[in-house]
């Protein structure tokens, strides 16, 4: 379900928005907000609620790993956008979830017309990290249907 209102999306985002994601402001196009469901380095699984407003997405990247790793994304409120380079765009809605590769290049966030909240699930695997590219292009973002 779409929620342009921040209000009624907050009744819904069960794990709740978080604080503001400033550390990693630079690599998003709009707001977002991390809330951390388990301490990082605590457990060998990062997971933690990410929010966006609506038209927030965050720049292309990849989840570097020698072997294992990739990242899930489990959609928990709202409506948004997981793009894989070379594939069609995957609408994520509550409940649906999205499987990202190791080492593949792609981007996620909200659609333009809906605040969108996933619990990211960073896959374990060997000698990982992350590579931020480029922004999303605004013309590519805002031909987005759904």
């Amino acid at each position: 379900m779409k929620y342009l209102n921040k209000e009624e999306f907050e009744k819904v985002n069960m794990f709740g928005i978080g604080v503001p994601n400033i550390d990693y402001a630079k690599y998003f196009i709009g707001d977002s907000f991390l809330n951390f469901l388990v301490k990082p380095g605590e457990t060998p699984i990062f997971l933690a609620n990410v929010t966006f407003e609506p038209g927030c997405r965050n720049n292309w990247h990849k989840h570097l790993s020698k072997s294992g790793g990739g990242q899930m994304l489990i959609c928990t409120a709202g409506e948004g956008w997981l793009v894989l380079e070379g594939q069609e765009p995957q609408e994520l809605k509550e409940g649906s979830i999205g499987i990202i590769p190791p080492n593949t290049k792609h981007w996620h966030g909200a659609k333009k017309d809906s605040w969108f909240s996933h619990i990211s699930v960073e896959v374990p695997g060997e000698k990982t990290s992350n590579e931020w590219l480029e922004p999303v292009e605004d013309e590519y973002y805002n031909s987005l249907k759904g």
